[in-house]
């Protein structure tokens, strides 16, 4: 019996948050893996316990500059996704959502091959629909300190939709809401992982607004299994699908479950909302339970523990300790 053929797939973002933890399901799965990331914030130490594997390489490339590689499947999840990251450079922030996105297309057309676009619930803005649902078409202010993030991935998906109109290109949209789990970055600005920081070192746990503005958390093993069930969809399944947890929580309520988890001393403070934070956000996930199966399976307890096992493992390092001292002083400030 001959050998088998192996699938290689590109992962663009691959040293980030949610595409580490894909890289890892894609060489489980027997796929050899290109992990493509500029290390704008994704980092080496995200996939290092990949490096020895013959299956894994990694290669540091920016995807506004085109790639010219083989390979038969590409996710595209190649952008900062915090609001502290990607307003540090806002303009660097739409370049790389929709260049990438263009370059990405660019190469699937070449090959012949799939595309997945990891889009985003900020599409939606601060929704006047709830739960959203993936045919509206969202309230977004496209001049705000977040547009260049959501005005950058609703292009993207643009793009997307225009080269299969144009060249036929297999495409997949995914709109991932709020994703949490092991390797956030401490500092970045998402909410879980903030909360979980502050709790374990018993300082101030810091809610914007009132605390009554919502999200709905999904664990990132759940993410990653909605992504690949996408992309090995028919041709014809092309999304937009929404990728989340229709479970809804207030940041109020967040923090006081992430307190009583850790055991903390910290206490509740409030600063003011930053401009066209979104107050309400919970997505319909029917069209995924419908065209691939897909629900969540990790409960919010269950994956509130796990993050907090894997922080807590992370206090005794001498460099995690420098990250949480200056994010500690940060939320003095």
């Amino acid at each position: 019996m001959g050998r088998q053929f192996t699938k290689r797939v590109l992962v663009a973002g691959g040293c980030g948050f949610i595409g580490s933890h894909l890289c890892e399901r894609l060489i489980e799965s027997g796929a050899d893996v290109l992990c493509v990331d500029n290390f704008f914030t994704g980092s080496r130490g995200n996939v290092e316990q990949l490096f020895s594997n013959p299956r894994f390489e990694l290669l540091r490339h920016d995807v506004t500059i085109p790639l010219y590689v083989e390979v038969d499947k590409i996710f595209n999840l190649a952008c900062p996704a915090s609001p502290v990251h990607y307003q540090f450079d806002p303009v660097k922030t739409t370049r790389t959502s929709v260049q990438g996105a263009i370059n990405m297309l660019g190469l699937a057309k070449r090959l012949k091959v799939s595309v997945l676009q990891a889009s985003t619930s900020e599409v939606y803005g601060d929704p006047s629909v709830h739960p959203q649902t993936e045919d509206y078409w969202g309230n977004v202010n496209p001049i705000g300190p977040r547009s260049c993030y959501d005005e950058g991935k609703r292009c993207a998906e643009a793009l997307f939709f225009d080269y299969r109109r144009q060249h036929q290109v297999a495409i997949k949209v995914a709109r991932i809401f709020n994703t949490y789990g092991p390797r956030t970055h401490p500092s970045d600005g998402r909410v879980v992982s903030s909360f979980i920081v502050q709790a374990l070192l018993n300082a101030d746990i810091t809610v914007f607004g009132d605390g009554s503005q919502t999200r709905s958390f999904c664990y990132v093993s759940d993410t990653v299994d909605a992504l690949l069930r996408l992309m090995d969809s028919p041709f014809e399944v092309t999304g937009p699908l929404n990728v989340g947890n229709p479970n809804e929580i207030s940041m109020r309520d967040l923090a006081e479950l992430i307190i009583d988890l850790t055991g903390s001393r910290s206490r509740i403070v409030y600063r003011p909302l930053p401009q066209d934070d979104p107050c309400r956000r919970r997505p319909d996930i029917s069209r995924a339970r419908d065209q691939l199966g897909w629900s969540p399976k990790v409960g919010l307890k269950e994956g509130l523990s796990k993050t907090i096992s894997h922080f807590s493992e992370l206090l005794g390092r001498s460099d995690f300790q420098t990250e949480l001292s200056t994010f500690y002083e940060a939320t003095r400030a």
